[in-house]
C-alpha cells in the first residue's frame, strides 16, 4: 500500500524495521495527458498485507481538497498518496503501523499497566485554587466503572524516596519541601525564592499545603514505577494520571508543580534506552522538562501549546527555541493561537511527529497528556474535543514503542476525568460506550448530559487566511528545524543491562488490589454500623433494667421511640 511521508521518509514494518523507500514523480503514475502537474511524490508503505480503506478515502479527500490534482486522485484511486508539502486532512486516521478498530485506529492489543494512589485524592491546594488533585480520583472512578481495570495490570503504590527526587532536584530545595511539611526544622530562608507562596498574576500558584511532601513523593513515585515497568519489559504502555508536573524546575516550584516527575521518569528510562522522546500536549509549554534536557542529545522534547500574549509560561516555547549545545534541534516547540480545533491541531501534529519518529527513532516515549488543551478549560483557550485529544495518544500508540502516559494540566475537572478515562480505553484498545455508568461522581457530568464526550465550542474560522497561513508556516518551520538534525544519532550507552535488576514482583501486584467501595456507600455503612452498635448497647441496658423488674417492655419501646 502506498502512503505519503516527508521526502526521504522510511516506512515502518510491523516488526519494527525501518526500510528506505524511493521518491518518484507523479508522471510515473499518471499519464501526462491527464495531468501535467509534475509534482514530486513520496512513496512509502504500511505493514505488509495491510490495506486500510479508511486511510485511502481520507487521503483521497485530502488531495482533492488540496486543489492541485483532482485527476491524480481519480486516476490513482488514492492508495494513501499525496504530494510532498501537502498537509493531509486525516480527520480520524491514526497513522503508524497497524489497522484501526472501533475504539482507536490501532486495534492491536497492548500490555498496559496502571498506577493509582488513593492518597492523592485528598490533597487540597486551597478553596480558590484551580488545581484539584481529586480529578485523578474522578478519572479512576470512571476507569473502574467502565470495567477497564480488568484489562490492565496494576502497579504497586510506591512513593519516591528523597534520594530519587534529588536525582533531578537540588538538595536544598528538596530539604525545604520536606521540612516545610514535616516541621522537623525551623525554616529560616525566603521560601518565595523557591517558588513557594509566590504570587503570580494575583494568585499563589504553589502554596505550601498540608501533606505537600507526601503528595510529591506519591505522584513522582508513580511515574518512576511506571517507567521501570516499561524498562523491565513488563508492559508496552504504562499510565500514571497523577503525574505530568512539567513546570517544576530543579530548584523551585513552578506552575502548580512542586516536583518534576517527568524528568525523573525520563532519567530512569535513559538508564535502559538509548533515546527517549518527550511529547507534551498540555495547553502550557513544557518548560521544566525542556530546560532539564535542552543540552542532551539523547532526549528530544516536543511541545504543542498555546502561545499568546500574557499566557503562562511567559515568553517561552517559541518556534525558534530549539535547544543548545549537544541538544541543538532536539528541542521542538509548536506554538498555537487561541481556538485551535481538532482539524488544525492534527494538521500540525501528525506530519511533525511522523518526522520526529523517523529522524530521532526513540526507543521509549513519555507523553504528557495535559487536558487543559480541551475545549472549555478554565485556563486554556484551545478547542480540542476529547476525541481529538485522544487521537494524539492513539497516534503515538500505533508506533509500538514503549509508551508512558502521564497526566498534567486540566482545570474543568469533569472534562479532565472523562478525557483520561477515554485515553485509558484507547491505550488498552477497548471501546467504551457513550453513556457514563452510574457511580459516586456521576453528578459532575450532568452538564455534559452524562456522556463521556461533550460538544466543543464553535471551531476556528477556516476562512481566516491568517490562521490557515499560520498553521502551514509553523509546521514548515518546525519541519525545517528537524531537517537539520542528524538521523538517529549514535550515543554512548553505559549500562544497557541495568533493566535486568528490575524485578516485576516489586512493580506489579500479583493479583489486582481490592477497590474501596463508593466513598458515600462506605460512609453510610460506617454510620449504619455505628447506629446499630449504639442501638444494641442501649437495648442491652434496657434489657438489664427489665430483668431487674423495674420497667415494663412497653416502657422500653416507648422510650426508644422517643
Amino acid at each position: 500500500m502506498l502512503a505519503c511521508f516527508p521526502r526521504g521518509h522510511k516506512g515502518l514494518h510491523g516488526n519494527g524495521e525501518y526500510v528506505s523507500l524511493g521518491i518518484a514523480t507523479m508522471d510515473e503514475f499518471i499519464n501526462e495527458e491527464r495531468s501535467t502537474v509534475g509534482l514530486t511524490w513520496a512513496i512509502a508503505c504500511f505493514p505488509r498485507g495491510v490495506m486500510d480503506t479508511n486511510i485511502m478515502h481520507d487521503e483521497e479527500d485530502a488531495l482533492r481538497h488540496d486543489g492541485r490534482s483532482k485527476a491524480a486522485a481519480d486516476s490513482l484511486q488514492i492508495l494513501g498518496v499525496y504530494p510532498i508539502g501537502c498537509i493531509s486532512k486525516m480527520h480520524n486516521t491514526a497513522g503508524g503501523i497497524s489497522l484501526r478498530s472501533a475504539s482507536c485506529p490501532d486495534g492491536q492489543k497492548r500490555r498496559v499497566c496502571y498506577y493509582y494512589d488513593s492518597g492523592i485524592a485528598n490533597v487540597d491546594y486551597g478553596p480558590r485554587h484551580n488545581m484539584v488533585p481529586r480529578r485523578v480520583d474522578m478519572a479512576h472512578a470512571l476507569v473502574r466503572s467502565y470495567g477497564l481495570l480488568d484489562d490492565m495490570m496494576r502497579l504497586r503504590e510506591r512513593p519516591a524516596t528523597e534520594d530519587e527526587i534529588c536525582v533531578v532536584h537540588d538538595h536544598d530545595y528538596v530539604d525545604l519541601l520536606r521540612d516545610l511539611t514535616l516541621g522537623n526544622k525551623p525554616v529560616t530562608c525566603d521560601i518565595k525564592a523557591y517558588g513557594l507562596n509566590k504570587v503570580v498574576n494575583g494568585s499563589i500558584d504553589n502554596p505550601v499545603i498540608s501533606g505537600m511532601w507526601d503528595y510529591c513523593q506519591r505522584y513522582s513515585g508513580g511515574s518512576l514505577t511506571a517507567a521501570r515497568a516499561l524498562a523491565a519489559g513488563e508492559a508496552d504502555i504504562a499510565i500514571n494520571w497523577s503525574g505530568g508536573m512539567h513546570h517544576a524546575c530543579s530548584g523551585e516550584a513552578n506552575g502548580f508543580c512542586y516536583v518534576n516527575d517527568i524528568t525523573m521518569a525520563v532519567t530512569e528510562l535513559l538508564a535502559h534506552f538509548r533515546r527517549v522522546l518527550y511529547l507534551d500536549i498540555d495547553v502550557h509549554h513544557g518548560d521544566g522538562v525542556e530546560a532539564a534536557f535542552a543540552n542532551s542529545n539523547r532526549v528530544m522534547t516536543v511541545s504543542f501549546h498555546q502561545c499568546t500574549e500574557g499566557f503562562f509560561p511567559f515568553k517561552n516555547g517559541l518556534v525558534d527555541d530549539v535547544g543548545e549545545g549537544a541538544g541543538m534541534y532536539r528541542t521542538l516547540n509548536v506554538p498555537m493561537k487561541e481556538g485551535m480545533d481538532d482539524e488544525g491541531y492534527h494538521r500540525m501534529f501528525r506530519p511533525i511527529i511522523a518526522r520526529v519518529m523517523e529522524v530521532f527513532q526513540p526507543e521509549a516515549i513519555v507523553m504528557q497528556c495535559g487536558a487543559d488543551s480541551l475545549s472549555g478549560d478554565k485556563l486554556g483557550r484551545l478547542n480540542l474535543s476529547i476525541r481529538g485529544h485522544a487521537c494524539c495518544v492513539a497516534f503515538m500508540r500505533s508506533f509500538n514503542v514503549p509508551l508512558l502516559l502521564l497526566g498534567g494540566g486540566g482545570y474543568t475537572v469533569n472534562h479532565v476525568a472523562a478525557c483520561w478515562c477515554y485515553e485509558t480505553a484507547v491505550a488498552v484498545g477497548k471501546e467504551i460506550h457513550e453513556d457514563i455508568p452510574p457511580h459516586w461522581y456521576d453528578h459532575y457530568y450532568q452538564d455534559q448530559g452524562y456522556k463521556i464526550h461533550y460538544p466543543v465550542k464553535q471551531g476556528r474560522n477556516k476562512k481566516d487566511n491568517d490562521g490557515e497561513a499560520y498553521i502551514t508556516t509553523t509546521t514548515n518551520k518546525v519541519l525545517e528545524h528537524l531537517s537539520k538534525l542528524e538521523a538517529a544519532p549514535s550515543v554512548q550507552f553505559k549500562d544497557p543491562k541495568k533493566a535486568a535488576t528490575i524485578h516485576a514482583h516489586d512493580l506489579l501486584y500479583d493479583s489486582p488490589p481490592e477497590e474501596d467501595a463508593d466513598p458515600m456507600v462506605r460512609l453510610q455503612r460506617c454510620c449504619d454500623d455505628r447506629d446499630l452498635r449504639c442501638f444494641l448497647v442501649e437495648l442491652g441496658k434496657r434489657q438489664q433494667v427489665l430483668d431487674r423488674g423495674k420497667e415494663t417492655r412497653s416502657d422500653v419501646v416507648k422510650r426508644h421511640r422517643v
